[in-house]
């Protein structure tokens, strides 16, 4: 078990002598290590740090923050593989998509940043203006626990390229790839007080962090109903915000499209990182007609996945990350078969063989109601809802449906079809016949699912400050 009891404040490793969380492993409940509870003192210290670090960082070079970008990504790849095994244990990726995805993703936004910041217009004219874009201050980033490395470079790396200073809380239960960031930045050179990381609870170092006058944004990944807590927060002093939310996004299978394709890629999609994904495809829109086929399709996906640890290199699914979560999706799974939704695989029941650990079933509904809680609620598991519809427009208007708008899928015989309804989709992105994900491209969400957008040049600007000097 490792003892991670300390902050990183300031440059320096502060150990902590108070109460410990404890962090589990998906795929046995083991405890493998325990990190700070911290209390409102020490992070009133990292924002105070970071504080006092912001004028000068916020008047670095371009040049200053391109080399600190580049020995971050050089850390990150050097400790891909230690990365990758952290985040497969404590949320339960199977460890070559850890590889590939947890690991991986960190490495390829920390370039975008590199390749991107040289050329960036900080100062533009227009008219007898001249427009700067200026960085937003100290900013508070709180990230989630299924993808825990990946969102947290995702607002660090531009807010740093941005001249910001950050004070980090990372999730509690998957915390391990944030200690890994902290000494890989520790090495690197920047500025003592530029990043620092606060571990504990939000209801202790979060409200502390969304309440302090010298916090000037907050950055946050999660749940919606936490998204709400934090604009409401952040409204007394009129901080700024960038909220990536929640998701209960919709495949639109339209009749011409190649239904085993849509199906399995649609499906598969939902089963990523065990279903803990905001993004995930969990409701497959087919033509009523094709329905009962859909169903076959995916249940028989369903009954073929290999679950089990995922450090097995032959695992395809691995567990939830915490038995509160797989007791949440199992409570989702049973709320279906009550709704009168038909179980076509899966159920509720432990995966043979696998009682230890945090395992759930892939499980496939079928002639789900749309308006019913598992077509309208984030299960945040390996559970697809499908859907029949009769109509084009009957499927839009199903897709559009739900208080998010995270992403969402369109297949189609005709691609321009495809695009035609993806463009009604009230969503933030959408794969149009099994698109590749990209990250140059912005993301976030509409309604629920979000305020404001990451990657990109878009995520850079959630950082700056607009101002003008009229000439």
């Amino acid at each position: 078990m490792k003892d991670l009891s300390k902050n990183y404040i300031n440059g320096e490793w502060i150990n902590w002598s108070g109460d410990t969380l404890d962090v589990f492993e998906g795929a046995t409940g083991d405890v493998i290590a325990k990190v700070p509870a911290s209390d409102r003192a020490t992070m009133e210290k990292a924002i105070e740090a970071a504080d006092a670090a912001f004028e000068s960082w916020s008047e670095s070079t371009v040049e200053q923050r391109v080399k600190v970008l580049q020995q971050l990504q050089a850390g990150l790849k050097a400790r891909a593989p230690e990365i990758a095994e952290a985040v497969s244990r404590e949320v339960g990726m199977p460890i070559k998509l850890s590889g590939m995805i947890q690991a991986g993703l960190p490495i390829a936004v920390t370039g975008t940043y590199i390749d991107m910041l040289p050329d960036y217009p900080f100062s533009e004219q227009s008219g007898n203006s001249e427009v700067q874009y200026a960085p937003v201050g100290v900013v508070g980033c709180i990230t989630p626990w299924n993808y825990p490395l990946h969102q947290v470079i995702l607002k660090v790396a531009p807010a740093i390229a941005a001249g910001c200073t950050i004070v980090l809380k990372p999730s509690e239960v998957s915390p391990q790839s944030a200690f890994i960031l902290a000494e890989i930045l520790d090495g690197t050179d920047l500025p003592k007080g530029v990043f620092n990381m606060v571990c504990g609870l939000g209801g202790e170092v979060g409200d502390t962090m969304l309440k302090h006058p010298l916090v000037r944004m907050i950055s946050f990944t999660g749940s919606t109903r936490t998204g709400h807590l934090i604009a409401h927060a952040a409204a007394d002093d009129f901080k700024r915000i960038a909220l990536e939310m929640g998701g209960k996004s919709a495949s639109v299978i339209l009749p011409d499209a190649d239904l085993e394709a849509a199906v399995k890629g649609s499906f598969m999609n939902c089963l990523q990182n065990s279903g803990q994904t905001c993004t995930a495809l969990t409701r497959m829109l087919v033509p009523a007609d094709k329905h009962d086929q859909a169903c076959e399709i995916a249940g028989a996906v369903a009954n073929g996945v290999k679950l089990g640890n995922p450090l097995d290199e032959n695992t395809r699914l691995g567990p939830l990350a915490s038995a509160e979560q797989r007791d949440k999706v199992v409570d989702y799974i049973k709320l279906g078969i009550a709704e009168g939704a038909t179980l076509v695989a899966g159920g509720p029941d432990a995966p043979e063989g696998l009682e230890k650990g945090y395992f759930v079933k892939p499980t496939v509904f079928g002639n789900v109601d749309p308006d019913s809680r598992i077509a309208q609620e984030e299960i945040f598991g390996p559970v697809v809802c499908i859907i029949p519809y009769q109509t084009e427009e009957e499927a839009i208007r199903i897709a559009n449906g739900t208080l998010y708008g995270l992403s969402g899928a369109v297949w189609a015989g005709d691609k321009e079809k495809a695009k035609k309804v993806a463009s009604k989709l009230r969503t933030g992105q959408v794969f149009v016949n099994g698109g590749a994900f990209n990250p140059l491209a912005p993301f976030g969400g509409f309604g629920h699912s979000g305020i404001g957008r990451e990657f990109g040049k878009w995520g850079l600007e959630e950082f700056l400050e607009v101002r003008s000097l009229q000439l």
